[in-house]
């Protein structure tokens, strides 16, 4: 098995969990899985209960920030959310973009979908949908979506770069992106980046926060601009799993730091399809 489909494996057994816990188990285990000692919903998490739009049985607590407090979305919008869990994303963008608009959730772990499927049942949503898809691989046709957001997902999926040619792929042309995701800035130490609970905990599969902003770039987005920036502090407790007293201490006094950022970007008008065929026009 190969190393990325050994991570996918894991990111769905352990979110597979957590799709079956309530938020208050979430919060005081794995990054919702219980059984791991991994970054929490206290260290990550914003407060998302005084929103329009939010859904309590939707919040499992698994977020990094709130990109729908940056995504400019308007009434009528097609908004994507990538890795859209129970949905908590979707009901907030669903209160955005009106009875006119649309949203669309994919997620690659299947409890995920069943339970955000019955939430928007027992809301009544007809103009929220969710598929089972991978973000390297949307279930999507070109050109579809005027916004796309996603919430500590990114940095769960290998293939990043890949994952950001298929966003690119399926916003309409002038259509844009915000994103939350955890980034870094310095190099973990090589204990908590071979620790399988820190990858699926949203820490040992984040990049570097410049790699990240220059796949964007390379990716073909313009006008990318990090809207938001909060230093993530992993408490002694969840490293002394991890790493000795001297490693903690080497760690503490490094330049080592994880980021939750909320980035934007947008997909130029300039590569409008007008050509028969395209799908777009």
């Amino acid at each position: 098995m190969h190393k990325a489909e050994e991570l996918k494996k894991l990111v769905k057994e352990k979110y597979g969990e957590i799709a079956l816990q309530s938020k208050e188990q979430n919060e005081t285990s794995c990054c919702g899985a219980t059984g791991c000692s991994t970054v929490d919903y206290a260290i990550f998490a914003d407060n998302y209960s005084e929103l329009e739009g939010y859904h309590a049985d939707a919040d499992l607590g698994l977020g990094c920030g709130v990109p729908t407090e940056f995504a400019r979305i308007r009434k009528g919008d097609t908004v994507l959310d990538l890795g859209s869990g129970a949905g908590n994303d979707c009901f907030v963008a669903r209160a955005l973009v009106g009875e006119s608009g649309k949203v669309i959730g994919v997620d690659m772990t299947e409890a995920m979908i069943v339970k955000a499927r019955a939430n928007a049942d027992k809301l009544g949503f007809k103009n929220v949908e969710f598929r089972q898809g991978e973000i390297e691989d949307l279930p999507l046709a070109a050109n579809r979506v005027d916004v796309a957001i996603s919430n500590c997902v990114l940095n769960l999926v290998p293939d990043k770069r890949k994952a950001f040619v298929e966003t690119y792929r399926v916003l309409k042309p002038g259509g844009h992106f915000s994103i939350s995701d955890v980034v870094l800035v310095g190099e973990l130490p090589e204990d908590l980046v071979k620790a399988s609970e820190m990858y699926a905990g949203c820490v040992s599969g984040a990049i570097q926060k410049e790699a990240y902003l220059q796949i964007l770039r390379e990716t073909g987005f313009e006008n990318i601009t990090v809207q938001k920036e909060k230093v993530i502090h992993v408490p002694d407790e969840i490293l002394r799993d991890y790493l000795d007293a001297e490693g903690i201490r080497r760690f503490r006094e490094s330049d080592t730091g994880i980021y939750s950022i909320t980035v934007y970007g947008d997909k130029p008008l300039e590569n409008a399809c007008c050509q028969a065929g395209a799908g777009c026009c």
